[in-house]
């Protein structure tokens, strides 16, 4: 049963469905304050259903219904006077038809927002409707400014952004770098049914968020874009003060001494104010607005200068003690410094020498020889050599046995198998008669100590050691 129940009441909402799509009429129709706008109706290809009646319903909320215009074919046009668009509502067409029984409202207001139902009361199909919404749009006015404030830990609101009289509710976003947070919006309906909105931006500002960028950014449906609005934080602070252009290195005599007393607050400092610890200012001393000057350091400089700073919120101050030195550190800093250059000098050279010595050995032990040994001498005994002459056999001379080195220039006779360099053990036959071939002579000379023997050998030639007689 309760299943045939459902079903039923589905078939039944189709129906109703498919007969109420009978009623052509606008879904959604938009419009803006002061306008005219129309709100149309039909019921095409009625068939066999008699129409017999038209009524304009007004739906503000569900709970509040009421008509605004009637139409009967016998009975005529009938405007209701409790309606809220009385005297601005009337149909398109004077007399209407119930087969286009359109409307249009002049001067329509924020009010008129709603439903608008065009119901049908036919036979024998009971009534059908169509339904309309109206929206209403309204530009809404958007404004943003930034809120000045004490720097504290304390967050406040630091801007606000507010979207007025909208219609629908604007849009409220925030673009900025600064960490702090958004509160919920607030809404306001208003009683011409425009809705307000309003955000603002909270931070526990400190001075170096003074004048940082914040921006509000606002869209609604009646803006092509979205509206931007870029602003700077105001944080107001104390001055913040501090001394600079103590070098710790003032010594007797010096005249270039100073110090510059730097301060920055919100609002701007006004009055700059220097004194000493001890409350007495020495007289070598020059002061012009945040500047105080030391003509000639002396032992009376050895003191505490203070620096006090005034705004409209207070004052803030910074101090430097100084000490006189019996004379200038310039010269020890300068050996410093000169020791420093002369130690990266050294170990640049020392790395340059060390780098050239491996790069030398590398190449040493990478590449081929460059140089060539020299031949292996060839050696002989003059007593080796034969007899030219017969004095020279004379058992009366002294045969004194001389070697005499000569290069050779067959190398092949010297390397074995192994390259070691051994002498050739050609019998003097053979090196006899190649010297012959090359036309090779050895002469002995007369002198007047003794005789000596020559030898030439393709252009070369070499001289016996003497002979004694």
């Amino acid at each position: 049963m309760n299943m045939s129940g459902l079903f039923s009441a589905l078939i039944l909402l189709i129906i109703q469905g498919a007969l109420a799509q009978r009623v052509r009429v606008d879904q959604e129709v938009v419009s803006y304050p002061g306008q005219t706008v129309t709100l149309r109706c039909q019921f095409p290809n009625p068939g066999e259903t008699q129409l017999t009646q038209v009524s304009w319903i007004f739906e503000r909320t569900d709970a509040e219904r009421t008509n605004i215009a009637v139409f009967h074919p016998n009975f005529g046009v009938n405007y209701p006077t409790k309606s809220p668009v009385v005297g601005r509502v009337s149909f398109i067409k004077d007399p209407p038809t119930l087969e286009n029984p359109s409307i249009q409202i002049k001067d329509v207001k924020m009010t008129d927002e709603g439903r608008y139902i065009c119901e049908y009361a036919t036979y024998p199909s009971g009534n059908e409707q169509g339904v309309s919404s109206l929206v209403m749009l309204a530009k809404p006015t958007n404004m943003a400014a930034t809120v000045t404030v004490t720097a504290g830990k304390t967050p406040v609101v630091v801007a606000n952004c507010e979207s007025s009289k909208g219609r629908p509710a604007a849009t409220i976003s925030w673009s900025t770098a600064l960490n702090g947070n958004v509160t919920t919006p607030i809404t306001t309906e208003n009683p011409d049914n425009t809705v307000s909105i309003r955000s603002s931006y909270m931070l526990a500002p400190q001075p170096s968020d003074n004048g940082k960028d914040i921006s509000c950014i606002v869209s609604h449906r009646t803006m092509t874009q979205p509206e931007t609005f870029p602003m700077k934080l105001v944080v107001e602070y104390l001055p913040q003060v501090q001394i600079v252009g103590y070098d710790n290195n003032w010594y007797r005599g010096r005249t270039s001494a100073y110090l510059t007393c730097q301060a920055d607050g919100n609002p701007a400092p006004t009055t700059v104010t220097w004194k000493t610890l001890s409350g007495l200012m020495p007289e070598t001393v020059q002061i012009k607005e945040n500047r105080l000057t030391v003509q000639k350091v002396d032992d009376t400089i050895n003191t505490t200068f203070i620096c006090e700073v005034r705004n409209s919120l207070g004052s803030g101050k910074d101090q430097v003690s100084i000490f006189v030195r019996e004379e200038s550190n310039s010269h020890s800093t300068g050996a410093i410094i000169v020791g420093i250059l002369c130690a990266i000098i050294l170990i640049a050279l020392i790395a340059t020498t060390i780098v050239m010595v491996r790069k030398r050995q590398r190449k040493n032990r990478d590449g081929p020889p460059t140089h060539r040994p020299p031949p292996p001498m060839k050696t002989y005994s003059y007593s080796e050599r034969p007899s030219v002459s017969e004095p020279m056999s004379d058992p009366q001379f002294m045969d004194y046995e001389t070697e005499k080195g000569e290069p050779m220039t067959n190398l092949s006779e010297y390397h074995d198998d192994k390259d070691h360099h051994e002498p050739s053990h050609r019998s003097w036959d053979e090196k006899q008669t190649s010297y012959q071939d090359d036309g090779d002579e050895d002469e002995i000379v007369e002198g007047d100590d003794g005789y000596f023997v020559t030898s030439s050998a393709r252009g070369s030639s070499f001289m016996s050691a003497a002979v004694i007689v």
